[in-house]
């Protein structure tokens, strides 16, 4: 199943408390159970003025529905093709 990164610009996202950020991930869960368990979010990066989510889905349509459906922008979905890291260089 393809993997996606997500880019969302969210202002100020860096400055939100847990229980803020807690209640974005629990709306996200909640979209995730109706899409059913083909669109898995496997973890997220918060920097100040956006987040990055890796998701493994069937396509980016699906990434797209689960973000019109949460109310989350996903400004960029782009499919990784491979994942590198330093062992890739031995």
């Amino acid at each position: 199943m393809p993997k996606f990164v997500i880019e969302r610009n969210i202002s100020d996202v860096g400055c939100m408390s847990a229980g803020e950020l807690r209640g974005v991930s629990e709306k996200s869960c909640a979209v995730l159970r109706t899409l059913g368990p083909e669109v898995q979010w496997l973890h997220s990066y918060v920097t100040d003025n956006k987040i990055y989510c890796i998701y493994i889905a069937p396509d980016a349509d699906a990434v797209r529905r689960h973000a019109e459906m949460g109310g989350f922008p996903a400004n960029s979905i782009a499919m990784v093709r491979t994942v590198i890291d330093p062992t890739t260089a031995e």
